[in-house]
């Protein structure tokens, strides 16, 4: 039997918070794991409560969502990020993608919309829901996936020639951290070498003013 998906809602509403739980509670293949008020609760509570799938608003006091994102794709690798907002410009939908979010969902959409929302992100893939399909995922000069600032910073001390743990002490993340974003790096830019990564960070600037030569 397959294991509920863990989801953990962060909306510092809680009338929405309720509402969204009270709706996922019906559902026998999910486990709501807990309800959080902001992006901060989330970075310090997601990793011991270990989500599969994050339903994340965007616009929250002490943190918001989109630097939540960031900080728990490090701190919680394993997690699927699922923005949940009110909010349908492509400019939001975009900024969010490029953060990391797995998927974007208005508020107002069905039920049923967001439970297949949760189960397209907790395998692994891209969900937008109908208001936003008709945003393009975020791409840089040359087609390809546009990077997020953490994934340009690991790029950086890749190219340098850095181990994947020495780049896990210098920044003061995991290893396996690392590994998953390395991953994410080659995915996005299309290149399955170190040395394609190090190429490219020359062909596009990455390297300039560190001093490295190649």
């Amino acid at each position: 039997m397959t294991a509920p998906i863990r989801v953990l809602i962060v909306d510092d509403h809680p009338m929405v918070a309720e509402g969204i739980q009270s709706i996922l509670e019906n559902y026998d293949d999910i486990d709501v794991v807990g309800t959080l008020c902001d992006g901060q609760a989330a970075v310090e509570q997601a990793p011991a409560l270990a989500p599969d799938v994050i339903l994340m608003d965007l616009n929250m006091p002490r943190l918001g969502g989109l630097s939540a994102t960031e900080i728990l794709l490090e701190r919680v690798p394993c997690a699927r990020i699922l923005i949940l907002s009110m909010h349908g410009d492509q400019e939001y939908i975009t900024s969010a993608l490029s953060h990391g979010a797995m998927g974007y969902v208005l508020k107002d959409v069905p039920t049923e919309e967001i439970k297949q929302a949760i189960d397209t992100v907790a395998r692994g893939e891209r969900y937008l829901c109908t208001g936003a399909k008709g945003s393009l995922e975020p791409k840089t000069g040359d087609g390809r996936e546009q990077l997020t600032g953490r994934e340009q910073t690991i790029l950086l001390q890749l190219a340098q020639g850095k181990s994947n743990k020495q780049v896990a002490l210098d920044l003061d993340i995991s290893v396996r951290t690392v590994e998953t974003h390395r991953k994410n790096i080659k995915r996005k830019l299309g290149i399955s070498s170190t040395a394609g990564l190090t190429r490219y960070a020359l062909e596009h600037g990455v390297l300039q003013g560190t001093g490295v030569r190649y």
